[in-house]
């Protein structure tokens, strides 16, 4: 089953562990501080998360126009 889920701003940076920032190593640091301030309703969790934990995830496959594209399988969060 694959989800499409609808990307959202955040006016403040969210918090994401050390670990899936240095996964994110050599993407330049705007690109990274903008990817913070974003997040999305989980359809695997059913709750918020930031966006580069998304990112991260085994389930995502695209990210296309502010919409994320998911498998919806289980992912390591």
């Amino acid at each position: 089953m694959e989800f499409q889920v609808e990307i959202k701003k955040s006016n403040r940076a969210l918090k994401v562990p050390d670990e899936k920032l240095n996964e994110l190593r050599g993407i330049g640091n705007r690109l990274v501080s903008n990817m913070k301030k974003e997040y999305v309703e989980c359809p695997v969790i059913n709750q918020q998360v930031p966006f580069i934990a998304c990112y991260l995830c085994p389930s995502f496959i695209r990210r296309y126009k502010g919409v994320v594209y998911c498998k919806g399988e289980k992912g390591p969060y």
